[in-house]
């Protein structure tokens, strides 16, 4: 990597998009801040313009915008900030940014990752709701666009780096037998199941070896977050639902594995930390350092591993039926999760009932193709419409039993 790149991060106040920064920090004469966007945290990406001087900032709420570009103007700092999804697609979509880091979490970051995909940039993909609600469509703008997809997810980038890859340094899939996801099993990988009725949004959101949103852990608490991972692996590396496989591994030292048909298993291992893989795409196909502290494999000792109990988590079962559904499945079950996700972190919804609503959805879907950007929007909104009628039965059932309740004492 001998000349400068000039970046544009979507989703620079979230984990991702602050260890980017991080990595940058590091390496001055490598790297240039275009354009940061973020949805309405404005003192935070108001330091983030202080210290790394960008020429555009983009807030998804107007108002935010607004209060913005007063403190932007107040600071003196040459930066123009723009507002929206459209904003947003603008500055992933510059002429003159050579690189996109995809970080804005949900189904939200699908639109400027695919302006980014059309305008042929390298894309650093941690949104993987663009792959999952969208993948045919997300990678036919890849194709068509000429853009470089790099992956930023730990076991998706640790799957890039263990294929074979050509003389020009692009991934192949030939002799692949199975990719083996790795998950840690999350917070409640050993907790006795009929205590998972009573989970806090705080208990879901406290990860044992990671340091992520509140979204994202619990995803990982439910392993949805595996299971959509399932589906952006079925776009990335084009396997079936059936060379997919997930493996719990609650260390998170190996980030993924590759079995190949001659019985070689490559797998990449390093300390659960995101700015390694951040750091790889950033640079590749050189590398550079991520200040992350090296691996200590004695200091490990023993590393275990066990397959993924079905009962304790349906998510993932959910996935794989909506990923072998194809079609509308996978966009609607991102949807109805995100809803459920955001239901339960509201205290509206026991954290055991995520998986059944999302189930309910699946189960009134009019499962049809996608063709273009609009299905896709379409079949967000319809699941999303499902999820909220399945909300309001079970707050009318609760109501209703609180009542007979009070009327039998």
């Amino acid at each position: 990597m001998t000349e400068k790149q000039n970046l544009t991060i979507l989703g620079s106040t979230g984990s991702i998009g602050i260890s980017t920064l991080d990595v940058v920090a590091r390496h001055p004469g490598k790297f240039t801040i275009v354009a940061l966007t973020a949805r309405h945290q404005v003192d935070a990406i108001l330091e983030q313009c202080l210290n790394f001087g960008p020429k555009y900032a983009v807030m998804l709420e107007p108002q935010a915008a607004e209060m913005l570009a007063r403190k932007i103007k107040q600071a003196g700092l040459d930066c123009e900030v723009l507002c929206g999804v459209e904003g947003m697609e603008k500055v992933a979509a510059l002429p003159e940014v050579d690189a996109v880091m995809a970080a804005i979490v949900g189904i939200a970051g699908l639109r400027p990752a695919l302006a980014a995909a059309r305008a042929g940039k390298k894309i650093l993909l941690a949104n993987k709701e663009a792959l999952v609600t969208a993948g045919p469509i997300f990678m036919d703008a890849v194709r068509t666009g000429g853009a470089t997809l790099l992956p930023i997810d730990s076991e998706h980038n640790a799957i890039f780096q263990a294929l074979p890859h050509d003389y020009a340094g692009q991934p192949g899939t030939s002799g692949i037998r199975r990719i083996l996801l790795t998950a840690s099993g999350g917070p409640f990988r050993t907790a006795p199941l009929g205590e998972l009725d009573l989970v806090t949004p705080a208990q879901a959101c406290a990860h044992p070896n990671w340091v992520m949103g509140q979204k994202i852990s619990v995803d990982s608490a439910t392993m949805m977050n595996k299971g959509l991972e399932v589906i952006e692996a079925h776009w990335l590396f084009n396997a079936t639902a059936a060379q997919i496989e997930v493996v719990i591994h609650p260390e998170s030292v190996i980030h993924s594995l590759v079995e190949y048909i001659d019985g070689s298993v490559i797998a990449q291992l390093g300390n659960p930390d995101m700015r390694t893989p951040i750091a790889y795409a950033l640079a590749y196909p050189e590398r550079i350092a991520a200040g992350v502290p090296f691996l200590d494999l004695p200091k490990l000792g023993v590393l275990h591993f066990e397959a993924p109990d079905e009962l304790r988590f349906p998510c993932l079962k959910l996935a794989y039926h909506a990923l072998r559904a194809g079609r509308r499945a996978p966009t609607a079950l991102n949807a109805a999760n995100e809803v459920a996700v955001a239901s339960f972190l509201a205290g509206e919804l026991g954290f055991l009932q995520i998986p059944q609503l999302i189930e309910a959805v699946l189960e009134q879907l009019d499962n049809r193709p996608l063709a273009a950007l609009a299905d896709v929007l379409d079949a967000d909104q319809e699941a999303r419409i499902h999820a909220g009628q399945w909300l309001a039965t079970v707050q009318k059932n609760r109501i209703r039993e609180k009542h007979g309740s009070l009327m039998r004492s």
